[in-house]
């Protein structure tokens, strides 16, 4: 009698194949389901352009059996390739960010903030970037612009003739929010190349609208590095009537409001300011005062990399404030500057911009800084990103604080955000009752327009322009 091995190894063999391209779909790698990580974008694209009826007529017309079809059908409803969802032992509903700090990160750990979580909420307003909203007594938000386009409104800040823009913001749930009035103002970059917005601020009805400049090493900010010189901080114009008309500040580039720098080119400390949102006409500003953060560093540094101090990048953090008023916010000797700590702890604030000390000091791991005090949970949070080379992935860290002036523990460390993500701020009209949601606010990706580098959307739904994706500040115990 012949004794054969009949049909069992075929269907090993079979199972073992199906197998195979159901993890490439769906892999649980330990506690993360990872979707179509192996799925290559050609496909996607293809596939999520066709209707469900054509995309099965396609499958099963191929080689692949109707199994691997219906898998890869349910995995393309998902737009975003090689998305990787972690997924909580207790089924939790965020996403949560993993925090990976490189060596020699010099914060502790938040035990209070123990991380950030993506609900998947989010939205995508314009297309331009530099967006700052500052809550008005009115209820309405108020933001700078530019590099693009809102509505019939259209700035650009690159050269002689440079613009930058403001708009309104009307409504109370991110996910509806209406951009109106936009417009744009001129202001003269020269001796430098571009003229950007940074600090804007809407109080007692005046909006403040503050304006720096930059350089590109080689002339070009569309080729190489991409504005890779920071220059100085110019000054503040304002409007009385929300941005109809504005009053020029008394500035130039070449005479700016702070004595810095020496010469174009030079390093300096207050180049890109942004006030700390106290909330609703600064309600909770301890003293009446405006705080600005920007980023700076020092000459001789002691380890430079390329782009060493630009509008992303920076070696330190430093901070300002000023009681603001029309008279004030433009008059250098009305300014004071952070000058450390005392031996019992509390900051030192001196007229004398030569005593200005750095509130955070982490050499080439500074950068464009935002700061929001989350009343609820009565925490300064605080945002940083370390743009690379300029053109590179940007990481982007939150910081937590009881005080403005530390000491500060990390929340998270986000690796690639965005993955090129910028200009991250929190605007401290949607944070929640109990502080624990929030929104960040930020653009992404400018260099897949005109480079070409084709950085994800990470979390998706990012992009050019006004993002807004809704964050869980993770309690203690959330991410186990």
């Amino acid at each position: 009698m012949h004794l054969g091995t009949g049909d069992m190894p075929h269907g090993w063999a079979a199972a073992q194949y199906v197998h195979l391209h159901r993890n490439c779909l769906v892999f649980e790698n330990n506690d993360n389901l990872d979707l179509r990580w192996r799925v290559q974008p050609n496909w996607q694209r293809r596939l999520t352009h066709m209707s469900r009826s054509k995309v099965l007529r396609t499958l099963r017309s191929s080689v692949l059996p109707s199994l691997i079809a219906f898998s890869f059908l349910l995995a393309t409803g998902c737009k975003t390739p090689q998305q990787k969802i972690s997924v909580n032992k207790q089924s939790s509903p965020y996403t949560i960010w993993p925090s990976e700090p490189p060596a020699g990160c010099p914060f502790q750990n938040s035990k209070e903030i123990t991380g950030i979580g993506f609900t998947g909420k989010h939205v995508h307003y314009a297309h331009a970037d530099t967006w700052y909203p500052s809550w008005a007594a009115n209820g309405n938000l108020y933001s700078p612009w530019t590099d693009g386009r809102v509505d019939d409104a259209h700035s650009n800040s690159a050269g002689p003739h440079a613009t930058t823009g403001y708009a309104t913001i009307l409504g109370d749930d991110p996910l509806k929010l209406t951009v109106v009035d936009p417009g744009v103002y001129p202001g003269n970059p020269a001796p430098y190349g571009g003229r950007y917005p940074c600090g804007s601020l809407v109080y007692n009805g005046v909006w403040y609208y503050g304006t720096y400049c930059l350089m590109d090493s080689d002339g070009n900010p569309g080729k190489g590095l991409n504005w890779d010189i920071l220059g100085p901080f110019v000054g503040f114009r304002y409007s009385t009537d929300y941005g109809r008309t504005w009053h020029d500040t008394p500035h130039t580039p070449l005479h700016p409001l702070f004595p810095e720098p020496k010469k174009p080119g030079d390093k300096l400390k207050i180049g890109s300011p942004h006030f700390v949102d106290f909330g609703k006409n600064m309600e909770y500003s301890p003293d009446g005062k405006a705080y600005l953060v920007g980023q700076g560093a020092v000459d001789p540094d002691p380890k430079p990399r390329p782009a060493n101090l630009s509008w992303i990048t920076g070696d330190q953090i430093y901070m300002v404030r000023v009681k603001p008023s029309i008279r004030n916010m433009n008059d250098r000797s009305e300014y004071e500057y952070f000058s450390g700590l005392d031996a019992s702890g509390r900051p030192v604030w001196t007229h004398d911009f030569s005593k200005i000390r750095p509130l955070v000091d982490w050499n080439n791991n500074c950068g464009c800084v935002t700061m929001t005090y989350d009343a609820p949970l009565k925490k300064y949070l605080m945002c940083i990103t370390d743009g690379g080379n300029t053109i590179s992935r940007f990481n982007t860290y939150i910081l937590e604080s009881e005080q403005m002036t530390g000491p500060w523990k990390l929340v998270d460390y986000m690796r690639h955000f965005g993955e090129q993500g910028y200009f991250v701020n929190i605007p401290s009209k949607f944070i929640s009752k109990d502080g624990r949601t929030a929104w960040l606010c930020y653009a992404a990706n400018f260099t897949n327009g005109y480079l070409h580098t084709n950085y994800r959307s990470n979390p998706p739904g990012g992009g050019y322009g006004m993002t807004l994706q809704q964050i869980r500040l993770l309690a203690p115990g959330e991410q186990q």
